[in-house]
Parts: C-alpha cells; sequence; structure tokens
C-alpha cells in the first residue's frame, strides 16, 4: 500500500514543469505495486487550493483510483502531535525560526508509519527525521 503525500498530486493536478512528468511516472509505478491512497489531511489540503473543486480533486481521485483513508485513530492523532512537538523544539533550540512545517505533515506522516504504509513525497526529509521507521519513495528532481 502507498500513501502519497500532497504535493505529489499538487504537483501533477498544477502541471508543474518537470515535476509533473515525475509524479505521474512515479504513481504509475506505485499503483503497479499495489493500492493507492491518501489520508483525510492530503484530501483536505488538495481542496484548499484556490480555484479547485471539492468535484475536480473528487474525480482526480476516482480516475486514478486512489482512496481516502478517512479514519485516523487516536494513536496517529498523538504520534503526529508528539513529532511535530520534537520538530517545534528542536528549531528552537537551534534557534531557527519558528516550525516552518504544518501539523497536517505530522498527521500525513504519522497515518502512513501507523498503518505501515510506503509514503510517496517530493519532500523526504522532515518524514525521515520524525518517523525513522516509516518507508518512504522519493521522487528524484
Amino acid at each position: 500500500m502507498t500513501s502519497i503525500d500532497t504535493n505529489i498530486i499538487s504537483a501533477l493536478l498544477e502541471g508543474e514543469e518537470g515535476l509533473a512528468e515525475l509524479a505521474e511516472s512515479a504513481l504509475l509505478s506505485a499503483a503497479a505495486r499495489g493500492q493507492l491512497l491518501i489520508c483525510a489531511p492530503v484530501y483536505a489540503e488538495l481542496i484548499a487550493k484556490p480555484k479547485r473543486s471539492v468535484g475536480s480533486v473528487n474525480s482526480f481521485l476516482e480516475t486514478t483510483r486512489i482512496a481516502v483513508d478517512w479514519t485516523l485513530e487516536p494513536s496517529i492523532w498523538q504520534s503526529a502531535g508528539m513529532a511535530f512537538q520534537m520538530y517545534a523544539m528542536n528549531r528552537r533550540k537551534q534557534k531557527q525560526s519558528p516550525p516552518r512545517r504544518i501539523l497536517a505533515d505530522f498527521l500525513i506522516g504519522a497515518h502512513a508509519a501507523q498503518r505501515d504504509y510506503t509514503l510517496l513525497t517530493l519532500d523526504q526529509r522532515v518524514y525521515s527525521k520524525s518517523f525513522p521507521k516509516l518507508r518512504l519513495e522519493k521522487i528524484e528532481t
């Protein structure tokens, strides 16, 4: 099972030069290995984009056979919260600016980690640090 990060689908939907082709290829490759899905926070991020509708997102997901996992158990919420807390504390210790990531990123990572899915993403760094046991598949840009 492969869980897909928002940035992969956004690259495809936005037709980002160079990335859209890589995203499409990665999705096709992952689909050949098994089921594709997104978690509810990814769905929310996808429909939050200006000028994007619920209907267009639903149509894309249906066409690409990407399922939505709407259920996030308490352990996923707890894992995401703890991972975000550690991330924010580490940034403060390093006297860096406030956290650049949003909690949704950590929900996406916790969901894939707790369910033992591979996460397809453009941003491996934050997930590998926060969820060391999470299997990651990154598109090389």
